[in-house]
């Protein structure tokens, strides 16, 4: 581990930032509101992941960055911001805060709840209702440093990783939006760790795009397990479990919008893999591991995100500071290296599509900004979109 929102609905697909790290953990590794908060008109989000349509949108538009509180020249909470659409360029509006080192961020399904890991020892998760910043609530994910949250698509369950002890916990979501105590922590007590790994690590938490399984990333025994969700009670059971190589540390999942593939991003041998995926059963298959086109330096694949068509995916790379596009082919079933660029920073930990897919925003830790590029609709081609946006500590950027 090295170290995103208001009155109508968001895209599934949307809800969240990704990505653990910076203050806690091993690998390679305020002010009040300026102005009320942004309005969002459009549908749930995961930082990251694009809704599945390019509606053209106008206006300024909602964006929530996350850092690190407790990190020298970290902020001072959530940051919040809007984005011009076409020109992605971005407008600073204050900072929730009260929200202690949140490292990553997702909205509730109905646009009116943000949600962030506390990245801590103690580690814990918070709800903020966007229209007032209002901080509802504070639980304890029942772990240390939690790295990653998911909202289920149900609205119901909010999903949270701790990177730090391994495991999963559940919180239900009431009707305000606030969360109520825990209702399930599992600890990934087996395998045993991977090569270099004192312990689990989960990463990441996710949820199938059909619906039917929970999926859990973990850096330190080199698996991913599906889960079951008991919809009633808040509980998870493990149905099944893909290795990866000894040693590749996977992190972080996204699913092509076909929902029969996903593309893993393995932080510690330098490589993606491209994974089918059963819904029936939730069973999860990797493929050989895939360049990621930075070379013979050090570098730390961070996230993948695939476009709204499913036509190409983009890989964050910290080290080599770059973002690498893939062609993707045959369905989903295949990932074709194009080129990398330059990421216009420094240790691009997350990165995240706008909901039309037009504009790719990066999250750059060790320059403390955001850097914006415009997405060819046709050709996939990043071109950057003016100067990196000022924000400090920027793990997360979730644009809505």
């Amino acid at each position: 581990m090295l170290g995103v929102l208001a009155a109508t609905a968001v895209p599934a697909s949307l809800a969240g930032c990704s990505g653990s790290g910076g203050t806690t953990g091993s690998s390679p590794s305020s002010s009040s509101p300026s102005s009320s908060a942004p309005s969002v008109s459009a549908p749930a989000a995961e930082a990251g992941s694009p809704s599945a349509s390019r509606t053209p949108t106008t206006g300024p538009r909602p964006l929530f960055l996350g850092t690190y509180t407790s990190a020298e020249g970290g902020g001072a909470g959530v940051g919040v911001a809007v984005y011009d659409a076409r020109s992605g360029r971005i407008t600073g509006r204050g900072t929730i805060a009260g929200v202690g080192d949140p490292s990553y961020l997702a909205v509730h399904p109905d646009g009116r709840t943000l949600y962030t890991v506390n990245e801590r020892p103690e580690g814990g998760v918070t709800a903020v209702r966007i229209s007032d910043r209002k901080v509802l609530s504070t639980r304890s994910s029942g772990g240390e440093a939690p790295c990653h949250l998911s909202v289920h698509p149900g609205g119901r369950w909010l999903l949270s990783a701790n990177y730090g002890t391994g495991g999963v916990a559940v919180h239900p979501i009431e009707p305000s939006g606030a969360l109520g105590e825990r209702t399930d922590l599992v600890v990934h007590g087996s395998p045993a760790p991977g090569p270099g790994q004192r312990g689990p690590h989960a990463h990441q938490v996710v949820t199938s795009p059909d619906g039917g399984h929970v999926l859990a990333v973990d850096l330190g025994t080199d698996t991913v397990y599906t889960y079951r969700l008991d919809e009633r009670r808040g509980t998870l059971s493990e149905v099944s479990r893909a290795r990866t190589r000894p040693g590749a540390g996977p992190r972080h999942l996204t699913f092509h919008p076909g929902g029969r593939y996903a593309y893993l991003a393995n932080e510690v041998d330098d490589t993606v893999v491209v994974c089918a995926y059963d819904p029936d059963s939730g069973r999860l298959t990797p493929g050989g591991p895939r360049s990621t086109g930075t070379g013979s330096g050090t570098n730390y694949p961070a996230q993948l995100v695939v476009t709204p068509n499913g036509a190409y995916a983009y890989l964050a790379n910290r080290g080599h500071d770059s973002l690498t596009r893939y062609a993707v082919e045959a369905g989903g079933a295949r990932l074709r290296l194009v080129d990398t660029v330059p990421v216009g920073g420094e240790f691009p930990r997350q990165i995240a599509l706008s909901p039309d897919g037009g504009l790719l925003f990066a999250a750059l830790q060790r320059s403390g900004a955001v850097s914006v590029f415009r997405v060819d609709p046709d050709s996939g081609e990043l071109r950057r979109a003016g100067e990196p946006f000022a924000s400090p500590v920027a793990v997360c950027a979730l644009p809505l």
